[in-house]
């Protein structure tokens, strides 16, 4: 096959598939610019998620649950969260039916973990942040339906990262030099500085874009999490199951042991910048407890296990268990989400993954208007 027979071929490749996915593309770049300083702006505009710090204890988790549970009485508590001491404590009602998405709810009470007061009931299903992700993972529609529209639609941008690629690789030095910086002289045409524009500006946002593309994957497609860990070397299951606890009849005992749990983590985690509690939510279910040990990342959290009733660790086969138990394999797929955002090289990071969603955002703005120019051959 002739070089200017194949890179025709490519041309049409990445000309169509952009002209299929390019506004799927858009949405998700501008939904992810948009999203990248959620937890900044939340924590400007939302002054219930801080307490005044006191030299004081905080209330147990058995406390906190009754307080949670007069605010949702017929909502089932998912875990109590501790977040320091100048944070106010979450209680997180949460229930998810893929089949039955209108009886979902994800709900937070934020509760002062000193006086026990409730400061606010939250819903997290609604408000712009939630409007923004909803479209970033499900193009606001059903999610089976969304989530497989946007997975199919960023498998397609990894073939267009690809083919931009050749198509931009320059086939002299001659050439090169225009590829690299925007080189405008006086009475350049629109058409060409926009041309510049996609090229120049596809090229630097490349490798990263690749990056956003493959993360985002991991959710969207098991069989590309599956695929994409195995190669790495994993060797652990990805689905999230819980060990069980054997049911007794001595309920007694059980009583207090969410408590002693949540002690058990504060001794073994004083440093720890959050600590998770969950109330057993069937009679078989064990009391898991994690501690976050790295402010605004989660890659680094400890999920541990224990049996509801004697209070015994237990183990799981799968990559959320202790951070000490994981190999690189599992460690780069906890970090997928950090690395996702940015936040795995903390605000810069984040302020870097926001430049770059806005740069892949107008790919296919300037892609469109050079294929829209070539059309109509419009004289500028």
């Amino acid at each position: 096959m002739k070089k200017n027979t194949f890179k025709k071929i490519i041309r049409n490749i990445h000309l169509w598939l952009g002209l299929t996915s390019g506004i799927i593309v858009f949405i998700i770049a501008i939904t992810g610019c948009f999203y990248a300083f959620q937890e900044e702006i939340q924590n400007i505009t939302e002054d219930y998620r801080f307490v005044e710090k006191q030299n004081a204890p905080f209330l147990l988790p058995s406390k906190l649950e009754v307080i949670a549970r007069k605010e949702l009485p017929n909502k089932t508590l998912h875990a109590i969260q501790y977040k320091g001491r100048k944070k106010s404590a979450e209680a997180i009602f949460f229930h998810y039916d893929e089949n039955k998405e209108k009886n979902n709810y994800y709900k937070i009470v934020h509760i002062n973990p000193y006086s026990g007061e409730v400061l606010e009931v939250n819903d997290m299903y609604s408000g712009f942040f939630r409007w923004i992700l909803d479209g970033h993972f499900y193009l606001w529609l059903p999610h089976e339906i969304g989530q497989t529209i946007i997975a199919s639609a960023t498998l397609i941008f990894i073939i267009m990262i690809i083919s931009g690629f050749i198509l931009w690789f320059p086939k002299n030095k001659k050439a090169a030099k225009q590829r690299f910086w925007f080189r405008w002289k006086e009475g350049i045409k629109w058409k060409r500085k926009n041309y510049d524009l996609h090229n120049i500006t596809g090229f630097y946002v490349m490798s990263i874009a690749f990056i956003f593309a493959i993360t985002g994957l991991v959710w969207g497609f098991p069989w590309f999490a599956y695929g994409y860990y195995s190669l790495l070397g994993g060797e652990k299951s990805l689905v999230y199951e819980e060990p069980t606890s054997k049911e007794i009849t001595v309920s007694s005992v059980v009583e207090n042991n969410l408590d002693k749990i949540y002690m058990l983590m504060q001794k073994e985690y004083p440093n720890a910048v959050s600590i998770e509690v969950h109330p057993p939510e069937t009679t078989t279910s064990p009391i898991a407890a994690n501690a976050n040990l790295d402010d605004g990342t989660y890659w680094k959290t400890d999920y541990r296990y224990f049996n509801q009733y004697t209070l015994e660790e237990q183990e799981v086969n799968h990559i959320y268990g202790k951070l000490e138990n994981a190999s690189n394999s599992d460690k780069i797929i906890r970090m997928n989400y950090d690395i996702h955002t940015g936040a795995v090289f903390g605000l810069a990071g984040k302020t870097f993954a926001f430049l770059i969603s806005l740069l892949i955002a107008s790919l296919p703005i300037t892609g469109f208007l050079i294929w829209y120019g070539r059309r109509n051959k419009t004289q500028n």
